[in-house]
């Protein structure tokens, strides 16, 4: 199977374990849940897939001389995401951890095609995909690494993610790709100048979307709307585990009024104000930030030790963002009017 992917390239596999992962139905099913949920369905952001990013993850562990297993993990890392992606930590309360599909990762692997493909190949899916954070940064440590390492991870949505906002283009992509290397079977930068480029690109791209104020209003207005959903049997957990679109319908298609009022909401159009006096809601997200390790002779050393210029921004830039943010919701009718939604979300 020859892969073409918009950040690394074209790539021949002819490996029979990743062919038939790519062929199972719970690879495949990540065609239909986006990258950034409700964002990207809306138009606000690109709507970059879970299998995309899939596919570059294992790419990338490939291209860094991963074995075959790490490659296989890589691949099926994000196989746990529900519909809507990270939107659903916002509906169960897991805003700052944001770890909803790793904490389901067991129970959904064990009902779909993944276990009997894998034993074909005379795998342990369970050991495969190394279910504890801390086994697997042990077994795949260019796929995952504790924050605010690099890994294969969070380098692949970075790169894809800094690209469609506009911070970066293909030519700093390809040199920060170029001055990647493993390091104490980690990833690491041979630069300094990769390493600020990276660290400071990355808090960027959370600035911009993944801890974004209009991005983080617009995931928990659609939580609401989900929880509305799920009280009135309008979603059920086979469309948790389905993919965005045919949920999203089944939502708009509700006559339920307050679901409605909610759906509304979620759109480009709706602004979002700090407003400590009087907030629609208050909520919190995950933050994201790296400081790259750079990889020299006898010596493997964090950015934030090399540059205290760099680590004063990170830490300055966490600060900043920590804690509740209180929103007011601001609604357009469609004709440049405005109305702001009270703390109790009804219209004022």
């Amino acid at each position: 199977m020859l892969i073409t992917d918009r950040i690394y390239g074209s790539e021949e596999l002819s490996e029979p374990l990743l062919l038939d992962l790519l062929d199972s139905a719970a690879v495949q099913r990540l065609h239909g849940v986006l990258q950034h949920g409700i964002s990207g369905l809306v138009g606000v952001t690109r709507n970059t897939t879970r299998y995309e990013h899939s596919v570059g993850v294992m790419l990338l562990v490939r291209r860094l001389g991963a074995p075959l297993n790490e490659q296989a993990a890589a691949l099926l890392h994000d196989i746990s995401h529900t519909a809507f992606s990270h939107v659903i930590d916002y509906v169960f309360g897991g805003h700052d951890s944001q770890s909803y599909h790793d904490e389901m990762r067991e129970t959904y692997v064990a009902g779909t095609d993944l276990p009997a493909i894998l034993q074909r190949h005379n795998l342990d899916w369970r050991k495969l995909l190394c279910l504890d954070d801390e086994e697997q940064s042990r077994a795949h440590p260019l796929l995952e690494q504790p924050a605010p390492a690099l890994c294969a991870d969070r380098l692949d949505y970075f790169l894809r993610d800094a690209l469609d906002l506009g911070l970066t283009g293909m030519l700093e992509i390809r040199a920060a790709l170029d001055d990647l290397l493993v390091c104490d079977r980690r990833i690491a930068v041979k630069s300094l100048e990769t390493a600020r480029w990276i660290g400071n690109t990355y808090i960027a791209a959370d600035e911009k979307s993944w801890a974004n104020f209009r991005e983080v209003g617009l995931y928990e207005l659609t939580a609401q709307a989900i929880r509305r959903a799920f009280d009135l049997g309008v979603l059920n957990d086979t469309d948790l585990w389905g993919t965005d679109l045919p949920a999203w319908q089944k939502m708009q298609a509700s006559r339920d009024g307050e679901l409605q009022r909610l759906l509304k909401l979620v759109s480009p159009a709706t602004q979002f104000v700090w407003d400590a006096e009087n907030p629609t809601f208050s909520v919190s997200t995950k933050l994201r930030t790296v400081d790259p390790e750079v990889c020299a002779p006898g010596s493997l050393t964090p950015l934030s030790a090399l540059d205290p210029e760099f680590a004063c921004l990170r830490s300055e830039y966490l600060h900043s963002k920590a804690g509740k943010w209180p929103m007011r919701v601001v609604a357009w009718d469609g004709q440049n009017s405005a109305f702001d939604i009270g703390t109790r979300g009804s219209w004022r």
